[in-house]
């Protein structure tokens, strides 16, 4: 019962903070923010933060996979660029879904909305077409990529916690099969240009 109160009371801070907190500032940026508010002062406070830190960017990078992926299904030209779409939508959901409990157990507070720099790419690919599109798309899921697996590697080499440390080196060796298997797709749609 005390879990179910301490829960409440951090998800009604997070709401009146989320309502508080200027525009400029991203939903990753609010979510660490109520991370380190609520571990402030513990013995837990650097590890909390780490924790946090790596949570809200990794939940963060899952939604713009998992929404650029969909938009890849709709306006992708080639069927490769939309297949690709579709086992980014699979396999970044299944990783959320995984995130999100180990956010519940470690009481993490994930960001509702990606990034504010994830919201652009998003933008810059919305506005493409045609084999545009299948190229920014390709392009994005390779960047992304990089900087993702930079982030889980860090995680698994330096996370305290346990459970999450396992779940970062867990879900390298799928990252690096998404880089590998998107830059084969970068190097087909820049053939067929």
């Amino acid at each position: 019962m005390k879990k179910i109160a301490s829960t409440g009371l951090m998800l009604g801070a997070f709401i009146f903070g989320m309502a508080s907190c200027s525009q400029e500032q991203g939903a990753v940026e609010e979510a660490q923010e109520v991370n380190e508010q609520q571990a402030e002062g513990t013995a837990m406070e650097d590890q909390m933060t780490n924790l946090s830190d790596f949570m809200t960017k990794a939940a963060s990078s899952n939604m713009l996979e998992i929404q650029a992926g969909q938009l890849a299904q709709q306006k992708g030209q080639m069927q490769e660029v939309k297949d690709y779409g579709q086992m980014m939508v699979t396999d970044h959901q299944k990783a959320s879904d995984k995130m999100m409990q180990l956010a519940q157990q470690k009481n993490v507070v994930l960001p509702d909305s990606m990034s504010q720099a994830h919201m652009d790419k998003m933008q810059e690919l919305r506005d493409k077409t045609g084999r545009d599109f299948d190229q920014a798309y390709m392009d994005l899921m390779v960047s992304s990529h990089e900087e993702t697996i930079s982030l889980f590697e860090d995680a698994s080499n330096n996370l305290e916690d346990a459970e999450v440390k396992s779940f970062a080196s867990s879900t390298l060796p799928t990252l690096r099969q998404h880089l590998d298997r998107a830059k084969q797709i970068q190097t087909n749609v820049n053939n067929n240009r």
